[in-house]
């Protein structure tokens, strides 16, 4: 049908016609046409579409200064008929893309100037002028790309913008826009006020990090509403046929005579799935559209990281030892000390696994709490001072997801190396420390399991350090001999240290004795096999890793007696031979740090 032809005619067949050739219009035309639909039409009553280059691009339909009159069921009911100033058409879906500026909006921002500050009109910039450009949804985007496009230096404040929230096509233009240096995007910041500089903008940012800056106009992107169907002239028949759909954000709150309401990231697919079940629908993962927008991703470990990963040894694949220098700040601690460090959930994870409500959560950083461990000797050779150092070490083992737990931090930090940024808490902490030894004489045994052995490592270096010359014992069980990270260290310790015993115990190698920590109390093996006794008056012992091996006591009977774990663990065995926690208010000989 040409244009000439009468809008009482015959009405053309399409499968899917769009009402507004905006960003989410775009998408829908665009993805259904990639998926297979063949007769796609969109309706634009202007003379442009938002992003007139994917016109070409996709062979799009596009019918402009065409007014809708009416939108209506055909008489079988089977069809939308929709009726313009120029056609009629007859489909099988419509999607209204038209979404009019939400009544009475201003932007929540002082503005102590009007005449250069805008909203939604770019009809009184020109050309080769500095604009920003205020906003986080597909509207902020079709005016930064039109600003773009009259040959303008556009700047877009995108505060609080979720790239995979957008639509494809706003998403496609905005990553366009930064890769051909059209467009600088602050994903992170926007402006707490505009103030008038000699008759000019200045925008002031809620920011350190982003400075002033002047501008020759401020364009603000107001937020969009959903039409009604009266507004649209559509009859209620065709708005509770299910046939014709909103584009928009769905309130909860729709009534069932109400067209369905979906966001322009969402519609497209929810739209070939409804009305197009035999083609395959490509439904877009939002944590690889984020990936695709370097800018936010760089702002977000700009805004979040503090410090650098200067080191990164695989013992394995999933274990590792590494050393973080902060940006500023103290790196003293007292060796058995814990600090926390941190990624984002916007970093890629080396399994599949998928985090729970990623989409809420993508903007955040994940905190979890190391021991710090001891790269045992410095460069030269000698015990290594920890604390003349600008870094810390820790000691990580790769947390694999099961049914009931997705770990979040070590299958983002597997794939870390040097240079890598995070980020690093600014204290230490713990009383998981050796003030309670301050007899040179003692006898001091760590006990630990797996990456447990962290804390200890520094530990074992400040005893021998300071001149200890009782016994030092440090066993740590594992499951295999690989998983022992430091254990080269250690064999160097015991060299050059009568005093100090290391004591490996891989539980899963064919041709070792599987012995646990438990066992080595139950048998005397630190009396029968290194001469070393264990008794209350003189031992201090530190215990590290899995709860089940410290095995604390659950709570106390009627007559004040301490109930234990089923399983046995050392606390109870020790507690037989005399020894005592160490609590707060009641010091004692058995310390501890649970692991996890």
């Amino acid at each position: 049908m040409t244009d000439t032809e009468s809008t009482t005619g015959p009405s053309t067949a399409y499968d899917i016609v769009i009402i507004g050739g905006s960003a989410g219009g775009l998408s829908v035309a665009v993805s259904s046409i990639r998926s297979g639909v063949k007769l796609v039409r969109i309706i634009e009553r202007g003379s442009a579409v938002a992003f007139p280059g994917l016109i070409g691009e996709n062979q799009l339909d596009v019918g402009f200064g065409e007014e809708v009159s009416s939108i209506d069921l055909d008489a079988d009911g089977e069809h939308v008929i929709v009726t313009t100033n120029k056609l009629a058409y007859r489909t099988r879906a419509v999607l209204v893309a038209d979404r009019p500026q939400l009544e009475g909006w201003a932007p929540d921002v002082p503005i102590s100037i009007d005449s250069r500050v805008h909203i939604d009109d770019l009809s009184q910039l020109g050309e080769h002028e500095d604009v920003l450009v205020v906003g986080a949804s597909d509207g902020a985007v079709e005016l930064t790309a039109a600003v773009a496009e009259l040959n303008n230096r556009v700047v877009l404040a995108a505060r609080g913008l979720d790239p995979s929230r957008l639509s494809p096509a706003g998403d496609a233009i905005l990553r366009r826009l930064e890769r051909d240096r059209k467009a600088t995007v602050l994903y992170r910041f926007a402006p707490d006020a505009i103030g008038d500089v000699e008759g000019f903008p200045m925008a002031y940012f809620d920011d350190r990090r982003t400075p002033d800056l002047q501008f020759d106009h401020v364009v603000f992107a107001a937020p969009r509403r959903t039409p009604t169907p009266a507004e649209i002239n559509c009859t209620e028949a065709a708005a509770t046929s299910g046939k014709v759909w909103m584009l928009g954000e769905p309130t909860g709150d729709e009534a069932p005579d109400e067209p369905p309401v979906a966001p322009g990231w969402r519609i497209g697919p929810e739209m070939a799935q409804a009305f197009f079940p035999e083609l395959d629908t490509v439904v877009p993962d939002s944590s690889e559209v984020r990936r695709r927008h370097t800018g936010a991703i760089d702002e977000l470990r700009a805004e979040h990281y503090n410090a650098v990963i200067t080191h990164f040894e695989p013992t394995h694949s999933d274990l590792w030892v590494l050393r973080v220098k902060p940006d500023d700040g103290d790196t003293s601690y007292l060796p058995g000390q814990y600090a926390t460090l941190g990624l984002g959930y916007w970093e890629d994870r080396v399994d599949d696994a998928t985090d729970s409500d990623l989409d809420n959560k993508w903007e955040k950083l994940i905190r979890r709490s190391y021991s710090i461990s001891s790269r045992m000797f410095d460069d030269t050779g000698y015990l290594t001072d920890e604390n003349a150092n600008d870094e810390l070490e820790f000691y990580i083992v790769l947390v694999a997801p099961t049914e009931d737990n997705t770990p979040a931090l070590t299958p983002r930090l597997a794939l870390k190396r040097p240079g890598d940024r995070l980020y690093l808490g600014p204290k230490v902490a713990g009383r998981y420390t050796l003030n309670a030894v301050q007899d040179p004489n003692q006898t001091i045994i760590f006990l630990s399991t797996g990456t447990g052995e962290a804390p200890h490592n520094g530990m074992v270096i400040d005893l021998l350090r300071r001149g200890h010359v009782g016994p030092i014992v440090s066993a740590v069980s594992v499951r295999q001999w690989q998983d022992l990270g430091y254990i080269d260290s250690h064999r160097t310790l015991e060299e050059r240290y009568p005093n100090y015993h290391y004591l490996p115990l891989p539980t899963r190698e064919p041709d070792v004795e599987k012995r646990y920590i438990q066992s080595l109390v139950e048998a005397d093996t630190f009396s029968n096999d290194l001469g070393v006794e264990l008794h209350p008056d003189n031992t201090h012992v530190f215990l590290c890793g899995n709860p089940a091996m410290i095995g604390l006591p659950e709570e106390e009977d009627d007559k004040g007696n301490a109930v234990y774990p089923e399983v046995t663990g050392v606390v109870e065995l020790l507690s037989k031979r005399g020894f005592t926690l160490d609590r707060r208010k009641a010091p004692g000989n058995i310390h501890y740090e649970e692991y996890w």
